[in-house]
């Protein structure tokens, strides 16, 4: 049977719905036109995966109190921001289905309000001097936007090895998982050791998670992202660059060409979705997912067994297993 959320949120049901209005109201300003937007991006949140990550790790480090609530609005703000900005930069009309920010109040108005955003993270935290937290999320910040322009500047050339790709996910994907872990540890008084061993059982899971994220591309799920979706964006994700590692120099320049050139074309696209197939590059792909996984449950399983553990457990399981 397959794992539901709410079944594994069931430890910390009682927080996750305290929190909410907590969020909101860290989020509250007396100008008109930016509250009705800070209730607009409140409506449309997700499946509110980090907080939960925040609430469990605390809970299996030591309890969740007033700061790991903070922690886990920090983090919420920061990266909400940080989505704001992307959407200007990527252009981007949707997100999650709804009409993005800049697609409704226009570019401008979106870089102030991811703006306003990241100054409320930063006073939320100085005014509680939540110092250790917002050391740990900040260093995921400054991650993500390195991981962005490397991914960019690689992307020019089509030039991206696997070690590189790893540095890409690890700093745009894994490092704010990792620091949801790091931020509920530290807010429940733990020791910098098991602050840091959360930290990495966090990126590890990051990184599974996105792989998977990667294979949705190459229609591995009947549901999910549209099929090439990376290719036509001219991304290199670990498929490709696997299938590309084991060609000869004639197959990999001619690959390289369609996804330069030709990557507009959907039956040029599925030509590349084929032979990335053929080349065995989802199967390596899944191998390393599998890999990351079982690293992050081997740190997990250091901790003493509790619901607050076995639901983190879960809730790894659950990124490996979803279908969106």
């Amino acid at each position: 049977m397959p794992l539901r959320l709410e079944d594994i949120k069931a430890p910390i049901a009682k927080e996750m719905e305290e929190f909410e209005p907590k969020f909101r109201a860290s989020m509250k300003t007396k100008v008109l036109l930016l509250d009705k937007i800070m209730s607009y991006i409140v409506k449309r949140k997700g499946k509110q995966m980090r907080p939960m990550f925040v609430f469990l790790s605390a809970g299996a480090c030591g309890g969740i109190n007033e700061s790991t609530f903070r922690g886990a609005s920090l983090i919420e703000l920061l990266h909400t921001a940080t989505l704001v900005h992307d959407d200007v930069v990527d252009e981007a009309n949707y997100r999650r289905g709804f009409f993005s920010v800049n697609a409704l109040w226009k570019n401008k108005i979106a870089v102030l309000v991811g703006d306003f955003l990241l100054s409320r993270g930063l006073i939320l935290s100085v005014e509680n001097k939540d110092f250790n937290l917002l050391t740990i999320v900040t260093h995921a910040v400054r991650e993500m936007s390195e991981g962005e322009l490397l991914q960019m500047e690689k992307s020019r050339r089509l030039d991206i090895t696997e070690d590189v790709y790893y540095d890409i996910i690890r700093q745009k994907t894994a490092s704010l998982i990792a620091s949801c872990c790091a931020v509920g540890a530290s807010s429940a008084g733990s020791s910098d050791e098991v602050i840091e061993k959360m930290r990495q059982f966090g990126e590890k899971i990051g990184m599974a998670f996105q792989i998977k994220d990667d294979l949705f591309d190459y229609g591995e799920m009947e549901i999910g992202k549209p099929v090439g979706i990376d290719i036509k964006e001219k991304k290199m994700t670990l498929p490709l660059i696997y299938a590309l590692s084991k060609s000869n120099w004639f197959e990999k320049r001619r690959i390289i060409s369609i996804v330069k050139n030709e990557s507009n074309k959907p039956k040029k696209v599925k030509e590349v979705i084929t032979y990335v197939k053929k080349s065995g590059g989802i199967e390596y792909a899944v191998q390393k997912m599998i890999s990351y996984h079982q690293d992050a449950i081997a740190i997990l399983r250091t901790l003493p067994e509790s619901p607050y553990r076995n639901s983190l457990e879960q809730l790894v399981q659950f990124t490996i297993d979803r279908t969106n």
